[in-house]
């Protein structure tokens, strides 16, 4: 049963090591193909730059960048989680090797143990106590077993050896690529600046009309702008704070599909592009989810309150601080039952449902910032609805 139970495990680590995570390569093909789009944009820039005439193109085509990098970060974030659970099944895999090597080597010396103090001439004596010529078949079918057995041992050896090489190779390679990941993250996360930065002198180059629409839409990119200023100076705060003891994030990639919704009910527009009700076009940082007026919300993960003010087109918001540059929001609300300073569980109560009067009516505006204020995809973070 032993020998059948390690060849089992051999197939099982040997299966684990070949198998590709298909979320991975899916990730990955989803990275070329936005990377494929951003090169293209970047060469249509190219031709608009210096003219005059075309800076509202310019612009367009800078946001539609700025969006694709935004789709790359949250892509890699997305990888990284993926490879972080490779690496705890590698390292989990690598563990139950190790043990059952031990467990055959300690069978195999003592064996060889027992074979030294019974000397070399230990078969020939067993041979020939026999008394009978069916005893000695049935003694020599005995040395035989335990041959076998022992060859058995020294393969089962020899293989979980040739495993456990293999599979640091493999622990090897995943730390690798997470480590290529990160990298890969910060290079985006420059880029992504880099763009806000583009995007903000291409800005001022826009005449603002009066006509309503565009006028809610620069009342939003004005929110938005003094947001990010918002949470940039309490980033900078934190990083000042440098005798200050501080706890480990709450917030990581880790949680990315495992988080609780803030409030229950339908998602009314979703992160990224979208069209207004009144015909104007907008990106989204965050999801709008629907709910009744005066419902809770609660916090996705522990945190600290480090806001609670009113940001015009925003309404009534709370910002918990989650740590490593981690960030949730909570906007559009009717009240908040929480104070600047204040430490909050997983689940506390932040506040109630407003937006009454907006045009989706009763809503939660929810975002998730990470490092540099880059606004991450609530979707993904948030547990999936059956």
């Amino acid at each position: 049963m032993r020998v059948v139970w390690l060849a089992l495990l051999g197939l099982t680590l040997a299966g684990s090591a070949a198998a590709q995570d298909p979320e991975l390569e899916e990730s990955r093909r989803r990275i070329e193909q936005i990377r494929a789009e951003r090169e293209g944009l970047q060469r249509q820039q190219a031709r608009l730059q210096g003219q005059l005439q075309d800076v509202s193109s310019e612009l367009r085509n800078i946001e539609r960048q700025r969006d694709a990098t935004n789709r790359l970060i949250n892509e890699i974030e997305r990888q990284m989680g993926g490879l972080g659970s490779q690496l705890d099944r590698a390292t989990a895999e690598l563990t139950l090797a190790q043990d059952n090597l031990a467990e055959r080597r300690a069978v195999l010396q003592r064996r060889l143990v027992d074979i030294y103090k019974r000397g070399p001439l230990y078969t020939w004596r067993v041979l020939l106590a026999a008394e009978s010529f069916g005893n000695l078949l049935a003694r020599y079918k005995y040395l035989y077993l335990t041959s076998r057995q022992d060859r058995t041992v020294l393969d089962d050896v020899e293989r979980l050896n040739d495993r456990i090489a293999n599979q640091r190779q493999q622990l090897l390679s995943v730390r690798s690529q997470l480590d290529s990941r990160r990298d890969e993250r910060a290079a985006e996360m420059r880029r992504y600046a880099a763009l806000a930065a583009d995007r903000a002198n291409r800005v001022r180059q826009i005449q603002r009309t009066t006509q309503q629409n565009e006028q809610r839409l620069s009342s939003l990119e004005r929110d938005e702008a003094r947001l990010n200023e918002l949470l940039a100076a309490l980033e900078r705060r934190a990083a000042a704070a440098v005798g200050t003891p501080r706890g480990a994030g709450t917030l990581t990639t880790e949680d990315i599909g495992r988080l609780d919704w803030p409030v229950e009910g339908a998602i009314l527009y979703r992160f990224g592009r979208d069209t207004l009700p009144s015909g104007g076009v907008i990106r989204w940082n965050g999801i709008g989810i629907g709910a009744p007026l005066g419902t809770p919300v609660t916090s996705v993960e522990a945190g600290e309150v480090q806001l609670v003010q009113r940001l015009s087109t925003y309404g009534l918001t709370v910002v918990l601080a989650h740590g490593d540059g981690y960030y949730s929001l909570y906007m559009q609300l009717a009240s908040a039952s929480v104070q600047v300073g204040q430490r909050v569980a997983k689940g506390a109560v932040l506040g109630t449902v407003g937006g009454a009067n907006t045009d989706y009516g009763p809503h939660l505006h929810f975002e998730i910032r990470g490092e540099n204020q880059v606004a991450l995809d609530p979707a993904d973070w948030l547990r999936r609805r059956r």
